[in-house]
Parts: C-alpha cells; sequence; structure tokens
C-alpha cells in the first residue's frame, strides 16, 4: 500500500532524446548486480523506467533484459509529457505498460527498480539530493536507484546506484575501442558529480589516478582494449574501494563505493534573478 501521491507529475520534461540500445550497459550492470533480489522478490518485481522520453525503447529493452533474470518481472514506463505517453502505450504489452508521472513514481506498488537515466542533467546540482532521497523513500524494501547518464548512442556512461539509505555505488563504463583515456568519462558524470571534476575534489584524483594507471598500462593495449583497461583497473584497485572484480571489468565497467568520490562540500545555492 502506497501513501497518498500528488495529482500532478512532479518534475520537468526531460528533452526526450532517446535511441535504441543507449542504456545497454546500464541495464547489463542491472541485471548482474540487482538480479539476486528480483529473483528473491515474493511477488512479480516491478521496474520503473523513469523519464523514457520521447520514444518507447528503454521501457521496451529494460523489460526484454530483466526478463532474462525473472520472467514475471513488470516494467512502468512513466513520462511527465502526455504526449509522450500517449505515443507510447501502442508498444504497451504483457508486463509493459507507460503512464503520466514524475518523482512521485505514482504506482499501486512500490517498485523494486527505478531506473533514472538522463533526467537530472537538466536540474541544478542543489536539487539532486531532493530528488534522489524522493525517488529512494518509494522504493519496495530490498530495492534499487539507478540514476545517471551517458552519451546519445550509449558509448559512455556513468550512474550512481542508491538504497533507501543513499547512494552506495558509482560506476563508470565504456565502449573501450575508441577510448583515448578514463577521463573521457568524466563529460558524462551524473549531476551530483559533474561539477566537482575540479582539484580537490575525489572525483578529480579518481580519473586523475585513472588516467595515469591507463597511461602506465599501455603496453597490455597490444593485447586489446579490454586488456589494457582490465590491468589499469588492478593497479587502480589499490588506493580506490572498488566493489566489482575482473568479470565486470572485462566489459569494460568499474564500480567504485560512493563514499570514495562524495563532494567534499555542499552545492552552494542556486542564485535567483
Amino acid at each position: 500500500m502506497v501513501g497518498r501521491l500528488p495529482s500532478r507529475p512532479v518534475g520537468t520534461a526531460t528533452r526526450g532524446t532517446t535511441h535504441p540500445n543507449r542504456l545497454r550497459r546500464m541495464d547489463r550492470w542491472i541485471a548482474h548486480a540487482h538480479g539476486p533480489a528480483l529473483r528473491r522478490a515474493s511477488e512479480e518485481p516491478l521496474a520503473v523506467d523513469l523519464g523514457y522520453g520521447a520514444a518507447p525503447w528503454t521501457a521496451v529493452e529494460l523489460l526484454t533484459r530483466l526478463k532474462r533474470v525473472r520472467r514475471d518481472v513488470r516494467v512502468v514506463g512513466l513520462e511527465i509529457d502526455p504526449a509522450r505517453v500517449a505515443a507510447a502505450r501502442p508498444y504497451a504489452r504483457e508486463g509493459l505498460d507507460f503512464r503520466p508521472g514524475g518523482f512521485e513514481v505514482p504506482l499501486e506498488r512500490r517498485p523494486l527498480l527505478i531506473r533514472a537515466a538522463n533526467v537530472l542533467r537538466q536540474y541544478a546540482e542543489e536539487e539532486v539530493r531532493g530528488a534522489w532521497e524522493r525517488l529512494a523513500a518509494r522504493l519496495a524494501p530490498g530495492g534499487l536507484l539507478v540514476e545517471g547518464t551517458c552519451d546519445e548512442i550509449g558509448r559512455r556512461h556513468v550512474w550512481v546506484a542508491l538504497g533507501p539509505e543513499g547512494p552506495r555505488t558509482v560506476t563508470f563504463a565504456a565502449r573501450l575501442a575508441g577510448l583515448d583515456r578514463p577521463s573521457d568519462l568524466a563529460e558524462r558524470l551524473p549531476k551530483a558529480l559533474i561539477h566537482r571534476n575540479v582539484p580537490g575534489e575525489p572525483v578529480y584524483a579518481f580519473l586523475r589516478d585513472f588516467d595515469r594507471a591507463w597511461a602506465a598500462a599501455a603496453p597490455y593495449g597490444a593485447l586489446g582494449a579490454r586488456q589494457r583497461w582490465v590491468r589499469a583497473v588492478q593497479a587502480l584497485a589499490d588506493g580506490w574501494p572498488l566493489v566489482d572484480g575482473p568479470g565486470r571489468w572485462r566489459h569494460g565497467e568499474v564500480t567504485v563505493q560512493w563514499h570514495a568520490l562524495a563532494p567534499r562540500t555542499s552545492p552552494a545555492p542556486r542564485r535567483s534573478g
């Protein structure tokens, strides 16, 4: 049972940019990291694709990928723009629905997963914490909120995973072919971190150390970008609290505990006028 919700969607419509397979890296990680919780659920698990955009592809793909983990999973795509909801509804099917909604997540029961990709990028940094708290409060027990940003075709992606208690981890994921250096991912940092990639902030130090490890692993590039990435991440593990291992690194991923990258100071309030 859920509490009383606002009568109107909470939030602002995104630009709506979307492409097929844009969120494949995030979805692959969710299936791995959150798969056990989905399988343990006593009833059909509910997942939300928040702010899916002008086309429904990401919600359709999320259903397909989560069904490999749990056959009876349900996905609901939520959008603030009524025209986007109307355009998506012809793609509804068993286990997939599209409804109007925003940060209030107006569903009949709490979801086990909320995915919010490329949603908070348009908000001010000081608004992120409130949005995180509001979304995390809508989760079912054992639920997960995944919020992050990627490029237009999903080659580079960074996301934060959160539970009801707050942020847990940050994951960096990339298509390794064509990656010049790990700090290229800085342009896809989520809103909570993108303005913190400056000297004195932990995320800046992490990307600096990652670039140094990448440079030192250059000889392994002869064996392919994947081997170079794995060797660089192995070196990075000496000084940073990584929470995954080579099985994930080979996918072009690395996940770090949130506390190691969290901003050192609160964001300055936005000036009015």
